[in-house]
């Protein structure tokens, strides 16, 4: 009965590895797979992205632009934080990082999240300007202006995530410091008050900035009268704002909007961005510069 019972009980353990090396092969694959099509979405997003800035960085037109402006700056912006989103992801899915390095990576992610509906905001202002105050905008939209606001911008985001750090670093023994975490918000920034401001700023942040596109819009809408192309694209751009604010807390779609709504669609960008968005080799790339 001995020899029975432990040959049932071997039998027995080894199925039930068995299954669960089965488990565990099944979760890796999956999990590769998410990865892959997580990467795979990255480049090709990245890829448009990098064309539109080297379309920007190549034609004076548009660095002197106040609209291109804040519209590039949207495109680094975005790059920057779908590439980081993409490295977290792998890093949670894959392994672990000491607290140092992870804090780097989130308050960055952190950061430029919070940049892309502020940055929307005030692309809607400027358009409301030149829409609706077309004689000042010269003075009001300059370039000098337009790269102090993105300054502020950052100041604006920066001081979204200090207040976290200081709670960390006072709440946090130093051991903590020196222990490896899954690299996600919550497990480094642990302490109730974060996890309850995060909330209330993005909502309060999310209420500010439709607050500015529907005053924009319907100043616009008000001042088109159904009349000009050019309202009517304003007021549609202005509308696109708006969709693409409300989905500021998913790291992908509004990377791929931004391009596509802000870039792509403006027929001077697009007539200058096509020319590279599609180059094979670096030699048959136009090289001539149009002013």
């Amino acid at each position: 009965m001995v020899i029975s019972d432990w040959k049932d009980s071997s039998i027995s353990n080894m199925n039930v590895s068995f299954i669960n090396g089965t488990v565990n092969v099944a979760a890796n694959q999956q999990t590769m797979s998410r990865i892959t099509i997580v990467v795979a979405l990255c480049i090709s997003i990245n890829y448009i992205n990098g064309t539109l800035i080297h379309t920007f960085r190549k034609h004076q037109i548009f660095y002197l632009n106040p609209r291109y402006i804040l519209f590039i700056h949207l495109v680094i912006n975005d790059m920057v934080q779908l590439s980081l989103s993409t490295l977290l992801f792998i890093s949670y899915s894959m392994f672990s990082l000491t607290v140092p390095p992870c804090l780097v990576l989130l308050i960055i992610s952190i950061m430029t999240t919070f940049n892309t509906p502020i940055n929307l905001a005030v692309m809607a202002v400027e358009c409301y300007i030149a829409v609706c105050l077309p004689l000042h905008h010269v003075q009001i939209c300059t370039v000098k202006k337009t790269y102090t606001g993105i300054g502020l911008i950052w100041v604006a985001s920066a001081f979204s995530v200090l207040p976290d750090i200081v709670i960390l670093v006072a709440t946090q023994p130093l051991h903590f410091f020196h222990s490896q975490v899954l690299c996600e918000r919550e497990n480094v920034f642990r302490n109730t008050y974060s996890l309850n401001k995060r909330d209330t700023l993005n909502i309060i942040c999310l209420v500010l900035v439709w607050l500015t596109l529907l005053y924009t819009y319907f100043k616009i809408l008000f001042a088109a009268k159904g009349a000009s192309a050019n309202f009517k694209k304003a007021r549609n751009t202005i509308l696109l704002h708006g969709f693409h604010a409300s989905y500021f807390i998913v790291n992908v779609l509004p990377r791929l909007m931004s391009p596509l709504v802000y870039g792509l669609r403006d027929q001077t960008f697009r007539r200058h961005a096509k020319q590279y968005l599609l180059c094979k080799v670096i030699s048959t790339c136009p090289e001539k510069v149009i002013k």
